[in-house]
């Protein structure tokens, strides 16, 4: 049996209940960003400010940003981020990179975007005079800005300034300038809490090829995000320890049939060994790329190509080595009527994660396939730093 496992994140019974007009609120502003629409941003002591996202931006928001709240803006990054650029130390969170003067679009994006240097940092002598680099707490409007653009899809990193000499409630202020309002403590918990809404919402009968007797239930958010899939094969009984694997999303291997990873062989793998089983249930989780979507999976290729390992371009990135989350798969498999496991898997998180959300795993079951000549190093890597188990 696999035992819980600490981690700096609250487990989900920690988060207070979010009400559906903050979910609304964060679901609208992670598309306002999208659309590079500047979104105001409420913190705990009720102070507000806009922030825009780094990589959406035009060329005049910078200016747009300051006539509206009539202060100075900052760069909100990723810590690891700013590790890349050799402004901070090792570590977690966001960290506000500010100038004596005002702060160019130009600017943010040569340091948030890793495309104009091979290794992610800034040119030799590029980096503007005076910057600063300013760590910042987890309930801050920088902190918040940057997890938005990451709900978003987008890169880590925003454009934040707070609304100078502001009286009044951050509701007054956010619709007087026609901006979304959104609290920086719902966008914190939004993640946790549009798991406990996954409901299933469709299933049906779908013969596969070697796993005739399979059906496929999807679950989908209340906030209309992108649902999940659970591929049944057989029928697994409820309420005993199920053969189960947790399969994250990959177009490029599981649709293309891509070389460069071996996400295609473990979905075509786990189907086949869990017919060969007699039953059992994969669930197919939207969190491609790690977690990071299919763009910056693109992006991270590219810094691949460079000569990177795959743990390296996600924090050139900005983003964490391994951003996805597994509170879907154990609501799912709840609601499936499994709280058991016999998981096939070779990543050791998965079995800390799945059992810290409440989902007991009884034995480890290796998903192992030979490496094709293109996706050696990558795996080679999955081995060395992410201990995954070959």
């Amino acid at each position: 049996m696999y035992a819980d496992a600490p981690s700096d994140s609250a487990p989900p019974e920690a988060v207070l209940p979010m009400d559906e007009a903050a979910m609304r609120a964060v679901d609208r502003a992670t598309a306002a960003l999208r659309r590079g629409e500047a979104v105001a941003i409420e913190t705990a002591d009720g102070s507000v400010g806009a922030a825009v996202s780094v990589e959406s931006v035009a060329i005049d928001a910078v200016q747009r940003l300051v006539q509206l709240t009539g202060a100075a803006p900052v760069l909100a990054v990723t810590r690891r981020r700013a590790t890349v650029l050799k402004l901070m130390g090792e570590g977690t969170g966001v960290v506000a990179l500010s100038l004596p003067r005002c702060l160019t679009a130009d600017e943010a994006h040569a340091l948030a975007d890793p495309e104009h240097r091979p290794d992610g940092a800034m040119p030799e002598g590029a980096m503007p005079d005076g910057l600063a680099a300013t760590a910042m707490d987890p309930g801050s409007r920088e902190t918040a800005a940057v997890d938005l653009a990451r709900l978003a899809r987008l890169l880590p990193a925003a454009i934040v300034a707070p609304a100078a000499g502001h009286t009044g409630s951050a509701a007054e202020w956010a619709a007087k300038h026609d901006l979304l309002l959104v609290r920086a403590r719902d966008i914190a918990d939004y993640r946790v809490h549009v798991v406990r809404t996954l409901r299933r919402v469709a299933e049906a009968r779908v013969p596969l090829s070697g796993a005739e007797n399979t059906s496929i239930a999807a679950f989908r958010p209340i906030d209309g995000g992108p649902e999940h899939l659970a591929i049944i094969v057989g029928n697994p009984v409820a309420g005993e320890p199920v053969l189960a694997r947790l399969h994250s999303e990959c177009f490029t291997g599981d649709l293309l049939g891509s070389l460069r990873c071996d996400c295609g062989q473990q979905l075509r793998g786990a189907i086949a060994e869990i017919a060969r089983q007699g039953s059992g249930v994969l669930l197919y989780l939207a969190q491609e790329g790690r977690g990071i979507g299919l763009v910056n999976k693109l992006r991270a290729y590219r810094i691949q190509d460079r000569g990177f390992d795959t743990v390296d371009a996600n924090e050139i990135l900005g983003f964490e080595a391994d951003e996805r989350v597994y509170l879907p798969a154990a609501e799912m498999l709840r609601q499936l009527g499994f709280t058991a496991v016999r998981l096939m898997t070779n990543n050791p998180e998965k079995l800390r994660q799945l059992a810290r959300c409440g989902i007991e795993v009884v034995e480890r079951v290796p998903h192992i396939f030979p490496a094709n000549g293109h996706n050696e190093a990558y795996l080679r890597t999955k081995a060395e730093r992410s201990g995954h188990m070959f």
